[in-house]
């Protein structure tokens, strides 16, 4: 591997005389074909030959044409599918000896000895025990005759990599399994909808999902949606449950609340391991309180769909690590498991996570349950906490009194997933013992004294919510600071809480600047990063960006199909962020589009030029659509009408061109449920550390904090969910364009430029350590529980 400056790149990594097949096994899941295709095209582009196994291990025992060679071209299209388009099976043969001599020697004949399983914890031990078979089965081969002793010695290791496509994620070691969030999508779009009619008719609707060993998705949509009650495997409800939850749901519609919803996995048990079915919680709810109650199981449906944003990127980073992941194993590397720790890949020795993953069913089974939820890991441990703390309200007797005012307020352009966040903070605030306060239309609102407590109830139903119920403007405090601080005295307000993106960053140094004059700002403050564009610094993602980026994908989708049938066409297709080109180029990898131009990546009239020949040079093969992606501010010259004409009379005669402004679509809709949770989550672990600034800085009957440490930033780092003091973050920040000097996403880009076939260099440095299961993560390992 080339090193420059201890960076390792794959340039001279090469697969040339290597052959790697991909295949799915167990249950289908929403991304399996992005992984699929990203494997085939990495493999490709390294020089290896990629071959399919048809369905799954049972193609590969039965050989012939179930094992085929994949081209560039076979995984067009394939991107934006649901399922698994190489299909997948239950196989029984390659459970007996006999059926793995059979795969063994379909694999040598081709001189195939890399392998990419994409399946759940089943697929991969399978593969893990064939490869530890593997020497013997080549043995037996020689013996029979079936293979010389040359064959026997050149493809004498079988190398394994895994990636798990679960919609479950039930396996250990990972904190996001590829189809779990699609599946979540399509658990929240049916809630959506249940929503509407259930308050019509004053109804209560028990919903079972998926997941028989696993809560995550029961656990997850509940938080998503605000449910009344979940019923899950790892944790199941005390003795007497039945009455607390008929109690809870009468309380609920007591408080002029017209439905309830309650969501049960589909392995839902009681203390006793006896199973819980929503057909008992239904008849629960009619015989004692007399609700219309329904029951709706979601199915299969949860299994189907094209799969979300996260999936496709998340699915082409594992598929393409895969590849190199089995480039640079060695005889002696354990089968390993490439993974999603926070916001990197991993990879993650095979057997340790199968075992973990196992241990949980084991305590689950000896009624260790929260044993069986640590195990689950951090980020589900978090979930189970943050709806516990959210669902149910404690009565006022039993809520500590702590006397402190505290307000939050959104500042900027609306983001979806904002009202999860304010929902989360008003109600851990209350559950703190605070007083909360809700402050309209931003700092503007603040200083016209727009200021008004708000309650548990007042909240209600606000996660599904898009934009900003609260309201929210650009507009800065410093011109408007002596009668900000008049309204701090008024109302006593102790913290503040501002949710917003680029405009909030700087709305929180102004504060800070102006303690020096205004001691009222001597207190804690505390800013969430919201914003489609995903500029904030400090923050690797941002709440709203998700449900941004699938409003593109979903976009991408339609405009790609409209030209199926139809001769070559090109799509130039401009998306919002500013001067930030998160959206376009994760976008284009989410979507497969074939560049995408943005500002922190120059480009001039040579590389449009380069692109133009490179998509001609595709078109005239068999790709029939193109989709470039562009940024608003990409270039102040090189404007998405100049690129559309520049496009259309370079490829006249090879294809046509068509022009699309995203606009606004991209900032509005119905929130994600990754920006959902993403926004409950964060929310509720910075109204902790408010409260735990409030004590720290409580003296002589009154609040004052005036250290940096008391101004801050909570984002998420690689793995981590950090409060960082905005003082901190102005170094790391170009104030000119409003985005941060260094971007992760940044890395991903040359992803893109891979799987559309552009030659180009790719940084691998943070890839290639094999590292360990670790139980507990350190405490503030938190970024996935940000899931």
């Amino acid at each position: 591997m080339s090193q420059t400056d201890n960076k390792r790149f794959f340039e001279s990594l090469s697969g040339a005389g290597k052959a790697i097949a991909v295949l799915t096994s167990g249950g289908d899941a929403q991304g399996m074909n992005a992984a699929v295709r990203a494997v085939v095209r990495m493999g490709i582009y390294v020089g290896a030959k990629v071959y399919f196994v048809h369905e799954g291990y049972q193609g590969m025992v039965d050989g012939g044409d179930n094992i085929k060679e994949a081209t560039w071209e076979s995984v067009s299209s394939m991107l934006q599918m649901g399922g698994t388009v190489i299909g997948s099976a239950r196989c029984k043969d390659f459970r007996m000896h006999e059926g793995r001599l059979k795969a063994a020697h379909n694999l040598v004949q081709r001189g195939i000895t890399n392998l990419c399983v994409i399946g759940g914890d089943g697929s991969l031990t399978g593969a893990n025990l064939f490869r530890e078979e593997w020497s013997g089965l080549l043995a037996e081969l020689v013996e029979q005759g079936l293979i010389d002793e040359e064959a026997s010695q050149k493809y004498s290791a079988l190398h394994i990599v895994g990636m798990v496509g679960s919609i479950d994620n039930d396996f250990c070691g990972t904190d996001m399994t590829i189809g779990t969030d699609s599946a979540l999508h399509r658990i929240i779009e049916v809630v959506d909808a249940i929503m509407t009619t259930a308050q019509s008719h004053q109804r209560t609707f028990v919903l079972e999902v998926m997941g028989r060993h696993c809560g995550y998705l029961a656990l997850v949509s509940a938080l998503a949606c605000g449910a009344d009650w979940v019923l899950i495997p790892e944790m199941p409800p005390e003795d007497g449950w039945e009455e607390k939850m008929c109690q809870k749901l009468s309380a609920k519609r007591a408080g002029m609340k017209r439905l309830n919803i309650i969501i049960v996995a589909e392995g839902a048990i009681d203390r006793n391991n006896q199973p819980i079915t929503s057909e008992h919680v239904k008849n629960l709810v009619v015989q004692r309180l007399g609700f219309d109650t329904r029951v709706t199981i979601l199915g299969h449906v949860q299994r189907g769909g094209t799969p979300s944003a996260f999936d496709r990127i998340l699915a082409s980073r594992m598929g393409v690590e895969a590849v190199l992941a089995l480039l640079e194993t060695t005889a002696n590397t354990p089968a390993c498991v490439v993974s999603l720790c926070g916001n990197q890949s991993v990879r993650l020795p095979l057997m340790e996570c199968v075992q973990m993953t196992q241990q949980v069913q084991k305590a689950m089974d000896e009624k260790r349950f929260e044993e069986a939820v640590q195990l689950r890991g951090r980020s589900f441990e978090n979930n189970l906490k943050t709806y516990k703390l959210l669902a149910h309200r404690k009565p006022e007797s039993e809520l500590p009194q702590s006397n402190f005012n505290v307000a939050v307020l959104n500042v900027g352009a609306p983001a979806a997933g904002m009202n999860a966040a304010v929902r989360s903070a008003v109600r851990v605030g209350i559950s703190e013992g605070h007083k909360m306060f809700a402050v309209s239309d931003g700092f503007e609102g603040f200083y016209k004294g727009q200021i008004k407590e708000i309650k548990w109830a007042d909240v209600g139903g606000w996660t599904g919510q898009g934009g900003s119920l609260l309201g929210t403007k650009r507009t800065l405090p410093a011109k408007h600071i002596d009668k900000i601080a008049e309204q701090m005295r008024k109302y006593n307000i102790n913290a503040l809480l501002v949710i917003g993106g680029f405009e909030a960053l700087e709305c929180l140094l102004q504060l800070y600047e102006a303690r020096s004059s205004y001691e009222e700002f001597c207190i804690p403050l505390c800013m969430l990063p919201a914003t489609i564009s995903n500029n904030v610094p400090g923050t690797n993602l941002s709440i709203g960006a998700d449900t941004a980026l699938n409003a593109i994908v979903e976009t991408c989708d339609r405009i790609k199909q409209s030209a199926s049938g139809t001769k070559h066409r090109v799509f130039i297709i401009e998306t919002m962020g500013g001067y930030c080109g998160y959206l376009a180029s994760v976008g284009g990898l989410a979507s497969g589009a074939d560049a995408a131009y943005i500002f922190e990546e120059p480009f001039d009239i040579k590389d449009l030029q380069s692109n133009v020949e490179h998509l001609t040079e595709k078109m005239k093969t068999s790709i029939q659509r193109g989709l470039i992606l562009r940024n608003e501010n990409s270039n102040e010259n090189y404007t998405t009408d100049f690129i559309y004409q520049l496009y259309s009379e370079e490829g006249k005669g090879v294809f046509d061109c068509r022009k699309n402004v995203l606009g606004h679509m991209q900032q509005g809709g119905a929130p994600s449920p990754f920006d959902r949770n993403f926004g409950t989550k964060i929310a509720a672990k910075a109204m902790q550390w408010i409260s735990r600034k409030l004590n720290e800085s409580y003296r002589q009957g009154r609040v004052f904090a005036n250290t940096e440490d008391s101004a801050c930033l909570l984002g998420m780092r690689r793995r981590a969910l950090l409060f960082q003091p905005v003082v901190q973050l102005r170094d790391e920040t170009d104030f000119v364009h409003r985005i941060p000097k260094e971007q992760w996403w940044l890395k991903l880009r040359p992803l893109m430029k891979i799987l559309a076939k552009y030659k180009t260099s790719y940084d691998v440095s943070d890839s290639g350590q094999l590292e360990h299961v670790v139980l507990n993560r350190p405490k503030e390992s938190e970024a996935m529980a940000a899931i």
